[in-house]
């Protein structure tokens, strides 16, 4: 899907965009609130369910649809996700179709309230930049493993959407040590009027988040397809190292999103 959709002619209303802008804090505030005052008594199962509906109407504020395929291979306990990386709303999209815990460069833990309710959501932070950093993320991943889901962004940054930079394979580790399923998980932001590729959510270049938010309001023009693809299982007799693991789910994807 190497065709780019233009964008739509029709422009969401000023006023409108003011009334979603409006929706969007006091949704943010809502979650704050949720973080602060009823996190602290929810087991992890209705957490999961606060975090699915609080993405829900995120992506309903932005009439950004979500399509879902391969849903049905889902069928581990646990497993790492790893994913193709485009928009900062991909978190939650993926939150959308099932809450999961993420890695995150470290940057994004200093983002005003972002960056704390990811904290509190319990996203390991990475420094990307260094080697010694990745060994202790592979030893954090690997130990909640046991226990939790995660996904990953292993291109370490995001792209327009149009192709799969090569992925760094430090943080498939973690699965080769904690021996769970791997399912690459394939990431498209596409036009509703055209069901052409839409570059309008790419988080790129020096693009801040005000700017991209403000972008997408505009549009109203998208959908989010995921596709979840043939997971790749660790057993007795085959133990894939972590380069194969990366090599695997990142030709999948490029396969996935062509």
């Amino acid at each position: 899907m190497n065709k780019i959709s233009q964008s739509p002619k029709k422009v969401t209303p000023k006023v409108l965009r003011i009334w979603l802008w409006m929706k969007i804090w006091i949704h943010i505030f809502c979650g704050v609130c949720t973080l602060s005052f009823l996190f602290p008594f929810y087991d992890r199962q209705k957490k999961s369910e606060k975090i699915q509906a609080w993405s829900k109407y995120l992506l309903e504020i932005f009439q950004l649809d979500l399509q879902v395929h391969g849903a049905d291979l889902l069928h581990e306990n646990r497993y790492l996700l790893a994913s193709n990386h485009i928009s900062w709303i991909d978190i939650h999209v993926i939150n959308a179709f099932i809450p999961i815990r993420f890695v995150a460069k470290s940057e994004m833990a200093h983002w005003p309230i972002f960056g704390w309710m990811a904290r509190q959501l319990g996203t390991i932070f990475i420094r990307r930049e260094s080697p010694s950093d990745a060994r202790r993320v592979v030893a954090e991943m690997a130990r909640v493993l046991q226990s939790e889901s995660i996904c990953i962004f292993p291109e370490g940054t995001s792209t327009n959407g149009g192709l799969v930079l090569p992925f760094k394979h430090s943080l498939f580790e973690s699965a080769v040590v904690s021996r769970v399923a791997i399912y690459p998980l394939a990431i498209q932001y596409v036009s509703k009027t055209t069901g052409l590729r839409s570059e309008i959510p790419a988080f790129i270049g020096d693009m801040g988040l005000l700017g991209s938010i403000s972008s997408m309001l505009k549009s109203r023009d998208l959908q989010a397809r995921i596709t979840l693809l043939e997971p790749l299982s660790m057993s007795l007799e085959t133990t894939p190292d972590r380069k194969q693991l990366a090599v695997y789910c990142h030709d999948a994807i490029a396969r996935a999103i062509i």
